[in-house]
């Protein structure tokens, strides 16, 4: 792998939330022993059920949260207590929905030069041209400048907030579900301009989806995230060709099939998630897993190396009673 531009280590999230008018408190583990590392260049995709910390770990990225406890390096630096200027200027979001990430009351040329004007880069004229060069990359005509949001497209609209995100370099990109509200035809289109993009700056990407389809056409390794964990780490082709955690196997048996006579896939996970504020004891998805022993009650699986990544799976941790060599799932 190429040198890491960004890091996470052991990073955790704990929130104080109240339950009922008259409820004390309780932790709740939003982001649980979180480490990571991209390559300058690389995509990582992240994948799992709504609510297993995925958005709150790009708010930690993006620093709009600080994490519990852990670090967060990019380029070697911990970002805690940086500069939240310095920090926007090397890490940069694309959020999911582009009707609500944009100011309805601007035009897109006020939204788009809306970073070099909070940083102070340039005068007027070297702001608008900036503006003009970055829309150009993105597919965009010049005569939407003086337009509104509401005026395009949503297509349009997360072109606008790609040209946003890229206008002044950044290093790193999260890319939180960016697709998941446009039509499948518009979808791929915004797909291969963020990968020409990536090819053209040398972006790292943190993309993060439900679409499995998606992941595999952009991503170069995926993580699949847990109630908070990471349970397993692989590159994107020795993910999709054989997952080593059931839950990552299950997340791949529940993508739909253009054929309606397979119907709606069953992932055997039942259609409970469980409660983040009183977790299972042990390995958290044991209550959900086919393959689940009395050890997995017992015991939180530690991350191993499988193959070409990680996984936290007691069958394939050799200093546990359930290791199995030979199993895949």
């Amino acid at each position: 792998m190429t040198a890491p531009v960004l890091e996470l280590k052991n990073v955790a999230k704990t929130y104080r939330v109240k339950q009922g008018l008259f409820g004390k408190p309780k932790p709740l583990t939003a982001v649980n022993d979180v480490s990571l590392t991209l390559g300058r260049g690389e995509v990582l995709g992240l994948v799992g059920e709504s609510g297993c910390g995925k958005s709150t770990l790009a708010k930690i990225l993006l620093g709009l949260e600080a994490p519990t406890s852990g670090q967060v390096l990019v380029d070697g630096e911990e970002i805690a207590g940086q500069d939240r200027l310095a920090l926007a200027r090397r890490i940069q979001p694309i959020f999911q929905d582009p009707y609500s990430s944009l100011n309805p009351r601007k035009t897109i040329a006020d939204i788009v030069s809306l970073p070099l004007r909070v940083h102070g880069i340039g005068d007027s004229a070297s702001r608008a041209k900036s503006v003009r060069e970055t829309l150009d990359l993105v597919g965009l005509p010049a005569r939407v400048l003086n337009t509104y949001p509401s005026q395009m497209s949503g297509g349009q609209r997360q072109r606008v907030a790609i040209a946003r995100a890229l206008i002044m370099r950044p290093e790193i990109v999260i890319c939180d579900e960016p697709t998941s509200a446009l039509d499948v035809s518009v979808q791929s289109q915004i797909l291969n301009l963020l990968n020409e993009l990536r090819e053209e700056f040398g972006l790292t990407y943190l993309f993060i989806s439900h679409d499995l389809a998606v992941v595999e056409h952009l991503a170069t390794r995926v993580a699949v995230m847990y109630l908070g964990r990471i349970v397993e780490e692989a590159p994107v082709a020795a993910l999709f060709d054989a997952p080593r955690h059931p839950y990552a196997r299950a997340l791949l048996n529940s993508v739909l099939t253009p054929d309606p006579a397979q119907g709606v896939p069953d992932t055997q996970l039942g259609a409970a998630y469980p409660n983040p504020i009183a977790p299972p004891p042990g390995c958290h998805f044991h209550p959900r897993c086919p393959f689940a022993q009395d050890h997995c009650k017992a015991a939180a699986p530690r991350s191993v190396p499988v193959g070409q990544g990680h996984v936290k799976c007691h069958l394939h941790d050799p200093d546990t009673p359930m290791y199995r060599p030979d199993f895949t799932v």
